[in-house]
């Protein structure tokens, strides 16, 4: 490791979290760089004159505390990393209009300056749309009350927000002196993110957008290089970019533009319910090996770092808190073996080959076998003369052997020499000898994270507890406490209307929950209708998002999970007046697609109550009451500072309270040292 460092091991009930514990180097950009230029040919991106290979870590500063980021900034470098990689938020940036938010996790000024002290480039992606699984997608809410507006088209209205919260970013990074021309850190900058994917959708209005874009984008005089990814469409001084798991084969729309991979797609993202997705090392490792073969010069890892969405800034819908992304760096700041080793290898083999990439304006193709061959990276020497005795070490000869094979390893002959390659993988000759590197030969450590259940801190968790558990009896540790959410009306802040609405417009995102409340009267023909059919009646909705509880005079009745899902729900009504409550709940705004401005939440279409002596009850027209979030959200407490307000009681076996409650139990902290 570069250095001594920290950690703090935290329980929460049964999960350890190891975080970093440092202090955080006050940093200015007088001890950064050297003022430089950025610039690019059709080879590589060019700083300070010279063309560099770059290796990129993904991290975004919300995404951990501010206490980790010095930590994770040099375990990047320490990995073989040049450039940190990042967005923008907007919405976390400017939650209400006019109104900005620099301060703790986005604090960006404060991490674009430690990066730069650590002597890492940057490369800034400000959108401001980011997908980034955030919630939607990077966008505040209040935007889609901007009226006439319509998000990422040509539109009046979305292109000056837009425009005035890029200039917002581009003048502060300017003001705090960040660009590399200035001595800062900041050579490549992003403007939109992957419009290609939904452009058709916006017809001839969406080309305009992208031309009216890159030009505002140029417009403000940066003086570092603009990037589109996922772009073919992008105008001649922007570079388009590859997003994916495999770029070995993209080509950018100029041949004056260099091969740029902005997102290599080193895991996935994890739904509520899914599967946790993993990529291993060696299929990373061949695929970067695979890129700079042929004719790659800029490798970003989406993510090196994914880190955790805090609060309410999960995308989706239905996208879990943890962003961990199987990144080479865990959640908790913590290097994940092998992937983390294996790279840092990976990483150090191509840094030994940049002297040749650099030189060299295209590789020289040899046919190895039928699935097999090389990329040779010369200068000033004849390939198919060299032989095994002559002098490399001046040659600057670097060579790529791949075998895309995979299923069946291969023995080839390069340059006179045998290689053994096994399946899918790619070896490495930094001076066209001597191989160096296979991507399919892990030489790193293997970690397993485990729990240790005789730990102290687990003491009130005998044998013949945990033995409990797992024979399916319920235990509740005495630690634990709780405190009802009321059901329905819980504030003065309320209104009634007739109708339903729909959540955005009245939540506007300050609050994952809103109650509809309304009134059913129920008479004795109608019981004695139901008794006499044998029915019961039945709620039933057109389509719902995300979550939908429903409740009968204070009482659930059902549940409803789905993304724009109908809801056909028996219910039981008592006679005389019920009250019918429905609880909306969504799980992340919608990140991604075309016009997800215009996806909403709550209800569509019809709502109705079925099975009455009458005839249908059309609840679409009928009288409701509307409450904004809970209670414990509002009392804010999940938070140290509030939580006494609640009115917490023990939690018992013979006491369990409703079905919508709030639980606690507090933890420990012990303070280690030296952990890796």
């Amino acid at each position: 490791m570069g250095g001594s460092r920290s950690r703090g091991l935290v329980e929460c009930a049964l999960i350890y979290v190891l975080l970093v514990a440092i202090e955080v180097a006050q940093t200015s950009s007088a001890n950064m760089f050297k003022p430089f230029n950025v610039s690019y040919d059709h080879r590589a991106i060019i700083v300070d004159g010279k063309r560099r290979m770059l290796i990129s870590a993904g991290i975004h500063y919300p995404r951990a505390t501010p206490q980790m980021w010095p930590d994770l900034i040099a375990k990047s470098k320490e990995g073989g990393a040049d450039v940190i990689q990042t967005y923008a938020f907007w919405n976390g940036h400017e939650p209400v209009r006019g109104q900005y938010n620099f301060a703790g996790r986005y604090d960006i000024v404060k991490f674009v300056k430690l990066v730069g002290s650590s002597g890492l480039y940057l490369h800034l992606r400000i959108g401001p749309y980011v997908c980034a699984e955030w919630n939607f997608g990077g966008f505040p809410v209040w935007l889609r009350d901007v009226p006439g507006i319509e998000f990422r088209t040509e539109n009046v209205p979305f292109k000056e927000e837009m425009q005035r919260f890029v200039k917002k970013i581009v003048d502060l990074m300017r003001e705090e002196m960040l660009f590399s021309w200035q001595g800062g850190p900041i050579i490549m900058l992003q403007i939109e993110n992957e419009y290609g994917d939904v452009e058709r959708s916006f017809g001839q209005r969406g080309k305009e957008y992208v031309k009216w874009a890159s030009q505002m984008a140029l417009d403000l005089g940066t003086g570092v290089p603009w990037v589109m990814c996922k772009q073919p469409d992008a105008p001649d001084n922007i570079i388009n970019a590859c997003n994916g798991f495999y770029c070995d084969g993209f080509k950018p729309n100029s041949y004056n533009k260099p091969v740029l991979w902005t997102e290599n797609w080193d895991g996935w993202y994890t739904t509520w319910g899914g599967r946790l997705p993993h990529r291993p090392a060696e299929d990373l490792a061949f695929a970067v090996a695979r890129f700079f073969q042929r004719g790659g010069s800029f490798q970003n890892y989406y993510m090196y770092f994914g880190g955790t969405n805090f609060n309410r800034t999960s995308g989706g819908p239905f996208d879990i808190t943890s962003y961990d992304y199987d990144a080479p760096i865990d959640e908790y700041g913590l290097l994940s073996e092998p992937k983390w080793g294996h790279l840092k290898d990976l990483h150090a083999a191509i840094k030994l080959c940049e002297p040749a990439l650099v030189a060299a304006d295209l590789p020289q193709y040899m046919k190895l076998g039928p699935k097999q061959e090389a990329h040779v990276y010369h200068v000033d020497i004849d390939i198919e003369g060299l032989n095994l005795t002559q002098d490399r070490s001046e040659s600057r000869c670097s060579a790529f052997l791949a075998n895309i094979d995979e299923r069946k390893a291969a023995a080839v002959t390069f340059l006179g020499q045998r290689y053994y390659l096994p399946p899918w993988s790619v070896s490495i000759l930094p001076d066209c000898r001597n191989t160096v590197f296979n991507t399919a030969k892990v030489g790193a450590q293997t970690s397993v994270k485990m729990v240790d259940f005789d730990l102290p801190l687990f003491g009130h968790f005998s044998a013949q507890k945990q033995s409990m558990i797992h024979n399916g009896v319920s235990y509740i540790s005495k630690s634990w406490m709780t405190v009802k959410e009321p059901i329905g009306v819980w504030s003065e802040n309320i209104f009634t209307v007739q109708g339903i609405l729909e959540h955005l417009n009245v939540t506007k995102d300050h609050s994952d929950y809103l109650w509809y409340i309304t009134r059913i009267y129920v008479s004795d023909d109608d019981i004695a209708f139901w008794e006499e059919k044998e029915v019961r009646p039945t709620l039933t909705i057109d389509s719902m998002r995300d979550v939908l509880r429903v409740f009968i005079n204070g009482k659930l009745i059902g549940s409803v999970i789905g993304h724009w899902v109908k809801v056909v729900q028996p219910v039981q009504f008592i006679k005389g007046y019920n009250d019918l409550l429905l609880l909306s709940q969504t799980v992340g705004l919608q990140n991604y697609g075309a016009f997800f401005e215009k996806d909403g939440a709550g209800f569509r279409g019809q709502i109705k109550l079925t099975g009455f002596r009458n005839g249908d009850i059309d609840l679409s027209k009928s009288s409701w009451t509307y409450q904004v979030g809970l209670r414990g959200e509002f009392l804010n407490i999940y938070t140290v500072e509030e939580n006494e307000k609640a009115g917490w009681s023990d939690l018992t076996l013979d006491a369990i309270p409703t079905t919508f409650s709030w639980y606690k139990v507090p933890y420990t902290t012990v303070m280690a040292t030296g952990i890796r």
